[in-house]
């Protein structure tokens, strides 16, 4: 499988795939078919190749559907990326939702792009927002979760794997609690659904966001899952053309979800290439992935603890890490072992990882992060801790 990616032609050791990940040539080929034999805009022309370019779109929405178990494929509505729907439950659930009094319950180890658009709600509506807060081990415990979650709570939002800790949040029993007291659940689904087999029914959310450049699919194709009661009730985020049925001087009536949510030319391509790389990953099954992500995130965690100079956070267990994992160096920024490990051609994420409340929580101004995928390999990761040894060499601190 690993010569399906042509960035491998090269010498670099990609371990940065929480970010973003590489892409088979399939996806390449599948966005690059389009617009060779496809390209039209879809959803408005009458003639042959605007109805095949409709038909590959709406066929691309069938397959995200049935990627993720949405009972429809109305309920499934594609954005830019995990960040653009997010905002617009928050836009447009959000503030017609939540009023003055009410609260918001997420979690200190959310993404900014799953913080920052609830900061805004709360913000504008005179609202409370609440953070639910993790143990030592990254785990978010049933008592805190119970005693945060009240009748006053309108919306949950959290994400089902955190970017920095890699944990698996309890969505399902957090989102059964949620609904019994009468709150929505928002889950940002961007770090777990390249990885774990999904069921948006199962687990309990009422939204669920995820972005295709993390599952091999092209950059600037996201989508947003939602029930369709939910969002046929709800304004659309954005206005213009193709999300309406009818304009006058006066106004305009909308078109049906979930083209309502989707104004102007769509990214018909984008859309085609993230269903080859839910097929591609479908091949591979999500076992196979997963094996080859805790084999290889149990070598890094073993290796990484032979160094009494390292810090590894969140769980001891690599089970729990989704193949990720975050740590820090005594005495060396992180964003200078990203850089001295570049040298090597070896790219790991530096920084707070668009996380900073928690990298604070953490008691850390900003960690080094590693994170692979079934693509990367045992030598990889070897490589990768031979380096490390010597970056605090470079660093001046001797052997």
């Amino acid at each position: 499988m690993r010569k399906d990616f042509p960035i491998f032609e090269s010498d670099y050791i990609y371990l940065d795939s929480a970010a973003t990940s590489q892409r088979p040539k399939q996806v390449l080929d599948a966005v690059v078919d389009f617009y060779q034999k496809s390209n039209a805009n879809p959803l408005r022309g009458l003639y042959d190749l605007s109805i095949d370019a409709t038909d590959r779109y709406e066929d691309a929405r069938k397959t995200v559907a049935n990627f993720i178990g949405a009972k429809s494929n109305r309920e499934i509505i594609f954005t830019r990326n995990t960040s653009e729907s997010l905002n617009l439950v928050a836009y447009s659930y959000g503030l017609s939702n939540v009023n003055e009094g009410d609260e918001i319950v997420t979690t200190i180890m959310e993404h900014h792009s799953n913080m920052l658009p609830w900061q805004m709600v709360a913000k504008e509506k005179k609202a409370k927002l609440i953070y639910l807060e993790p143990n030592k081990e990254g785990v978010i415990e049933k008592s805190e979760y119970e005693s945060k979650i009240t009748p006053k709570t309108k919306i949950v939002a959290i994400a089902h794997v955190s970017n920095v800790l890699g944990v698996t949040n309890p969505v399902k029993e957090i989102a059964e609690y949620a609904h019994k007291m009468g709150a929505i659940v928002v889950v940002d689904g961007a770090q777990s659904t390249p990885h774990m087999e999904i069921d948006v029914n199962e687990l309990g959310a009422d939204f669920f966001a995820f972005s295709g450049h993390k599952m091999l699919a092209p950059m600037g194709i996201g989508v947003l899952y939602g029930r369709l009661e939910l969002l046929e009730k709800m304004p659309p985020f954005l206005v213009g053309g193709e999300m309406i049925e009818y304009v006058t001087r006066e106004g305009a009536t909308y078109a049906e979800v979930p083209h309502k949510f989707e104004a102007g030319t769509v990214n018909a391509a984008d859309a085609v290439g993230l269903a080859e790389a839910i097929n591609y990953i479908k091949n591979i099954g999500f076992e196979a992935i997963h094996n080859q992500e805790l084999l290889l995130t149990e070598r890094l965690m073993s290796g990484l603890r032979k160094y009494d100079f390292v810090k590894i956070y969140g769980s001891s267990d690599p089970k729990k890490h989704c193949g990720i994992v975050t740590f820090t160096i005594d005495g060396v920024h992180p964003h200078d072992v990203s850089t001295i490990l570049n040298e090597d051609k070896i790219c790991v994420r530096a920084g707070n990882h668009c996380a900073q409340p928690l990298v604070e929580f953490l008691g850390a101004s900003s960690t080094a992060r590693v994170s692979v995928y079934f693509y990367n390999t045992l030598d990889e990761v070897d490589t990768f801790l031979d380096k490390i040894k010597e970056v605090r060499e470079v660093m001046g601190y001797g052997a």
